[in-house]
């Protein structure tokens, strides 16, 4: 079992993603707002708060949502668990399609540190069943 720590949406491509709190996720499409959902397999992006706290633990000043992660999760261990394991938080079901990606060229935080965590430890998800999710909700492993 996991917790949910923040929610962050942009509102367009290309912008930070920033910590909204709450958002309401749409079945096949994401979060509703957020730039980057849509009809494909990477709908929700989440993060592990333990990888985050490494990376700043490292000097790295981000804030949630820098690595353009939808949902900041404590207690999960995203990329230690295979593509199509099944989340759930309330009404929400979330089925894991890809782990890591390529960062884009010369992103901020890699120009700043070299490194960057989004491509090894980030997952992505497609929505199953939609509803709301709120910083402070349990999200679980099924």
């Amino acid at each position: 079992m996991g917790k949910v720590l923040a929610v962050c949406m942009s509102p367009a491509k290309g912008t930070a993603k920033r910590n909204v709190g709450q958002a309401e996720l749409v079945e096949n499409h994401g979060l509703k707002g957020d730039a980057h959902a849509g009809n494909w397999h990477r709908q929700v992006s989440l993060l592990s708060h333990q990888k985050i706290e490494a990376f700043r633990a490292r000097g790295a000043k981000v804030v949630d949502g820098d690595f353009g992660e939808n949902l900041v999760v404590d207690g999960i261990d995203f990329s230690s668990l295979p593509v199509g394991t099944i989340f759930h938080s309330g009404d929400v079901i979330l089925e894991m399609t890809q782990i890591g990606k390529e960062c884009h060229n010369g992103c901020q935080i890699f120009q700043t540190m070299g490194d960057c965590i989004m491509p090894r430890e980030g997952v992505f998800a497609r929505v199953i069943h939609g509803g709301v999710i709120s910083a402070g909700d349990e999200l679980n492993v099924r």
